[in-house]
């Protein structure tokens, strides 16, 4: 029996927009068939975007929904594509009027077959259980000889699920379609779940994903085959477009790799996740130029940076706004992160718009620094209001846990945080690893090196640093990744050796800044738990104290 070609359509779609969906569908089919390929797969919800919410409960959306559907059958076949089979995520609806989370199968110019997602997930990042109606049926179809069995995202994590059902149908591959988000750590769990799934099987397993930023979701793609021992066959890079082929041959021969992907680490994964979660915001919202304020420290150096391998640095605008307290090291070193990133650079003094406000106010301690702060925050969003540029935040995730920001400043103020799931220690770590790729490359590295290594300070009174207010960084983050990833509370903090004060002060800091996280711009998840769209309730010290 001759080889039968599969085609793994690795795309990145936008929300709502389904006739921008339907557009690179097309594309990606064409590819495949311009490629050989009998089979072509696509993510899960492709011709709607993921996640859809409420949209899905609209009737017009459902309907648009399957007039692209049948738009795209129809106009593979009349292009020469109909023998290509095509399978694809979308929005089906029930006889009850409920929505499925569905895959279509489509070959000739018609829809063949239609698989409704079985189990749908509740947690994290996650809420189809109140959206769609679950699945009760296998889907199993014949290409070229071959049967294919097709299920979706979560329905290979549960067990005794429709994968279990595939068994007994003697499939010769397992499609999966999927939309799964970043998060750091996870694309080797995927794996090897795949992995035991292809065991279990003893078929090959095609998991193809969704890739791009959704608001604040990020899909990192990361599509690949394993053989029916588990073996990797063939992957595709991550955080990019990618058509991966792969042939399957007979059960009898020996199964063939294609190619793969070279791994990545960590940092890099991080740094391409925020990457792409802003430049899909950007871009998405129909804005195409940031705006940012940039002191000399490594927050802002590290968002712009990142903004400039997103959008390019000549859509990059860095504002310096140096008061009386501004160092000039500080000064410098904005000016020379500018030049590295071919940024549109720019400085306004606010002195004298501080004092016009303290002549009016006279205020003094904390109210006197916040204010500018403030003053900042005021320039960024009038020049936005001006030039039509997104106003983006610098803050990291340490920042935003602690509370150690002021509101509506040039650090929490904007459309989008790049570095809102990124703890202080990260913001380091991602800084060094892009400059390193930079020497790697033969290129200026983006970050100078000065705001790497000198202590972080908001420069709102003389000699300030950001340890007089805070533990050091690296304990700090360590009691962090605790108490916000872990959900540790006091007593397991005491009895892993952390000091006492440390401890109470941090706990009462992240419980007194839930307000303040509330109105933080949304930003890229990228760790397990994120600010805003995995911890929702304020927690209270009565409440840490019922629990204790």
């Amino acid at each position: 029996m001759p080889d039968l070609r599969i085609a793994l359509a690795q795309i990145n779609t936008c929300v709502g927009d389904i006739a921008g969906n339907t557009a690179l569908i097309l594309d990606a089919c064409r590819a495949a068939h311009d490629r050989g390929a009998h089979l072509v797969v696509l993510p899960e919800m492709t011709v709607t975007g993921y996640p859809i919410e409420d949209l899905a409960l609209r009737e017009s959306f459902q309907r648009a929904a399957e007039r692209a559907v049948q738009r795209i059958a129809s106009q593979l076949a009349s292009e020469g594509c109909g023998g290509l089979t095509v399978v694809l995520g979308t929005l089906g609806v029930a006889t009850s009027g409920r929505p499925f989370n569905q895959a279509v199968v489509m070959t000739g110019g018609e829809v063949t077959a239609r698989y409704n997602k079985h189990h749908l997930p509740n947690y994290g990042v996650f809420d189809e259980r109140r959206i769609f109606a679950a699945g009760e049926d296998r889907c199993v179809v014949e290409v070229g000889g071959r049967r294919i069995g097709v299920v979706i995202c979560e329905d290979i994590w549960a067990d005794g699920g429709p994968v279990e059902q595939m068994d007994a149908a003697g499939i010769d591959l397992l499609a999966v379609l999927n939309g799964s988000p970043f998060e750091e750590g996870k694309g080797h769990v995927r794996t090897e779940l795949a992995q035991r799934r292809a065991r279990e099987l003893g078929a090959p397993v095609a998991y193809v994903n969704l890739w791009g930023g959704q608001d604040d979701l990020v899909f990192d793609g990361h599509s690949f085959v394993v053989g029916a021992d588990g073996t990797m066959l063939a992957s595709a890079p991550g955080f990019a477009d990618a058509l991966l082929t792969w042939d399957l041959g007979d059960r009898a021969e020996p199964a063939r790799a294609s190619a793969l992907s070279p791994a990545t680490s960590d940092d890099e994964q991080v740094y391409r996740a925020c990457v792409a979660g802003l430049r899909d915001y950007v871009t998405k919202n129909g804005f195409s130029s940031v705006v940012l304020g940039i002191s000399g420290g490594i927050d802002s150096a590290l968002t712009a940076a990142i903004a400039a391998d997103a959008i390019g640095g000549g859509n990059v605008v860095g504002v310096s706004m140096p008061s009386t307290f501004s160092s000039e090291h500080s000064k410098d070193d904005a000016a020379d992160l500018a030049k590295r990133l071919g940024a549109d650079y720019r400085v306004q003094p606010i002195a004298t718009m501080v004092d016009a406000f303290q002549d009016q106010l006279a205020l003094e301690g904390v109210a006197e620094e916040n204010l500018q702060a403030r003053v900042r925050g005021v320039i960024l969003m009038a020049i936005s209001n001006r030039e039509g540029h997104l106003v983006i935040a610098p803050g990291n995730k340490s920042e935003l846990a602690t509370g150690y920001a002021t509101i509506y400043d040039a650090g929490s103020i904007g459309g989008f945080a790049p570095l809102k799931d990124v703890d202080k220690s990260r913001v380091w770590d991602l800084a060094r690893w892009r400059n390193a790729r930079a020497e790697a490359e033969g290129e200026t590295p983006p970050i100078p090196v000065n705001s790497i290594e000198k202590a972080p300070s908001a420069e709102l009174r003389p000699g300030q640093t950001d340890q007089d207010s805070l533990p050091p960084y690296d304990v700090l983050d360590e009691v962090l990744d605790a108490y916000v990833e872990h959900a540790e509370g006091r007593a397991e903090l005491l009895a892993r050796g952390f000091d006492e004060e440390v401890v109470d002060t941090v706990l009462s800091l992240v419980d007194r800044a839930e307000w303040k996280r509330r109105q933080y711009p949304p930003g890229p998840k990228v760790t397990a738990l994120a600010f805003g769209r995995d911890r929702r309730l304020p927690i209270t010290s009565r409440w840490r104290e019922r629990a204790e």
